[in-house]
């Protein structure tokens, strides 16, 4: 998994998210601040990589994020729906890369690349990536080959009071 495909791309990504654009979201110039397009990537990636029933971390270790490259190609404004795809771009030998891209009303509004490494929590150091979770994270976030078909599951995320506030999406191939 070398190759970097277009993250403005909609047609490589297999696993989306969606959250919708809070009036708390805006900035004094109107539309939607950039810190929360680090929020929107951050509902993605943490969907992505955190299942209670099957967790990718095994025992004794945590993902943690080490960087963070965005790059914003339009503005959002308050109300409008996100979709946030997120892609496994790279292996290395305890770190990994994922791509992601956020569109709304048809287009590309970002890009995003983060590194995470997998940490030992008892030495707080990085420890190697077991093949188990390389095969896992190649299952659920390899990049969808463009023209590629497949089945659509849609989860919702829940808060209190049973109001879905965001939702993830995984497209099979």
């Amino acid at each position: 998994m070398t190759d970097t495909p277009d993250l403005a791309d909609r047609a490589i990504f297999r696993f989306w998210s969606r959250e919708v654009c809070r009036y708390g979201d805006t900035d004094r110039q109107g539309h939607v601040n950039n810190a929360a397009f680090a929020t929107f990537c951050e509902t993605g990636r943490v969907l992505f990589l955190y299942d209670d029933a099957a967790p990718l971390a095994p025992p004794g270790c945590a993902l943690v994020i080490a960087r963070l490259e965005l790059d914003f190609h339009a503005e959002l404004q308050w109300r409008e729906v996100v979709e946030i795809g997120t892609v496994v771009l790279a292996f290395g030998r305890s770190s990994f890369t994922l791509g992601q891209g956020l569109f709304a009303g048809g287009r590309c509004v970002a890009t995003a690349r983060s590194g995470l490494v997998l940490m030992d929590e008892a030495t707080r150091r990085p420890t190697p990536l077991p093949e188990i979770l390389r095969a896992r994270l190649r299952a659920i976030g390899a990049a969808q080959k463009i023209g590629e078909r497949g089945s659509h599951r849609t989860l919702p995320v829940m808060v209190g009071g049973g109001r879905v506030v965001s939702q993830f999406q995984i497209r099979g191939g």
